[in-house]
């Protein structure tokens, strides 16, 4: 195999992807733990005499920040980093891999080069969902380690140690079955945010590069990038916020006690605390899918253009 041959594998095009994802990981990683604890900040609380309201302060963004600092340390906003970049190496690799193999080989561009709104769509979420489905056991784990500092302030027992012990315990309380519990509204989430993510960048930015004066280059992918992270967060807030709550929820016997599934935790949400609770963290999502977006694109594109393949 040639070496521009070897360029444009799914593999090769897989690492790429998922060596930019890791890069913003680490550096927008304290965002997505805020949004996580905001998201869970208000739900029923589980107790051995039935569901109570957690009696507990409710915080804004910068509050909820600025307290995961002061009460548990500056360190406690990376807790959880460790899964959340073995996801996106699952995650990411697979969706990009994905699409780019939907857009070339299944669906395939007009013959301008152009590519149908409805085509990059249906590529996005399809990309999103199998991309997913792959990596929601780690999600799993993220969102638990993420909840530890939390359940430590409020007086309960530390319920994982590591990663290594979120595994194993998940294992125990579910087993193998257990690793995708709330694999539905995290499939459903990855769908919605990646139809806004990939459809939306792929879109933008071939049409700046046909309809402006710009180059195929930072200004470009920038302003793409910045489009593609607001969609995707408009889109995906309400179910990133039922996939957390349905992870985060306690188990007995594999079960979960507080909700039956996506469904069920979508009802009793709205019903007890209100529409705009889907929306819950919808600022930090934005605030962090933006410079998600922006550093992932940016490192994606300069990948790609320093190891000689194409343009996405």
């Amino acid at each position: 195999m040639s070496v521009s041959n070897s360029r444009d594998t799914f593999l090769f095009k897989y690492f790429l992807s998922a060596s930019a994802a890791v890069v913003a990981e680490a550096v927008t990683y304290p965002l997505d733990l805020t949004k996580t604890r905001l998201q869970i900040q208000g739900e029923i609380g589980h107790t051995l005499h039935g569901a109570n309201k957690l009696n507990q302060q409710q915080r804004g963004m910068i509050a909820t920040a600025v307290g995961i600092v002061k009460e548990e340390g500056l360190r406690k906003l990376w807790q959880g980093v460790t899964p959340a970049l073995y996801r996106h190496v699952i995650y990411t690799g697979c969706r990009m891999s994905f699409y780019e193999a939907l857009r070339d080989k299944v669906f395939k561009r007009n013959t301008d080069g152009s590519f149908p709104v409805w085509k990059a769509s249906v590529s996005g979420l399809l990309a999103g969902a199998m991309g997913q489905f792959f990596s929601s056991p780690t999600d799993l784990v993220k969102v638990r380690m993420q909840m530890e500092g939390k359940r430590r302030l409020e007086g309960k027992p530390p319920r994982v140690k590591n990663t290594g012990h979120a595994f194993r315990q998940i294992l125990a309380e579910g087993g193998v079955r257990g690793l995708w519990r709330g694999w539905v509204p995290n499939v459903q989430r990855a769908a919605l945010v990646n139809l806004g993510d990939l459809a939306t960048y792929d879109t933008a930015k071939h049409a700046i590069l046909s309809r402006t004066g710009l180059e195929d280059n930072h200004v470009t992918h920038t302003l793409a990038s910045a489009c593609s992270g607001l969609v995707a967060a408009l889109m995906g807030t309400p179910a990133d916020v039922i996939k957390s709550r349905v992870m985060n929820q306690p188990t007995k016997d594999g079960k979960g006690l507080l909700y039956s599934g996506s469904v069920d935790c979508l009802l009793k949400t709205v019903r007890q605390e209100g529409f705009l609770s889907l929306y819950k963290g919808l600022l930090p999502i934005w605030t962090r899918m933006a410079p998600w977006s922006l550093v992932f694109w940016l490192s994606y594109e300069e990948m790609r253009k320093i190891s000689g393949t194409s343009s996405f």
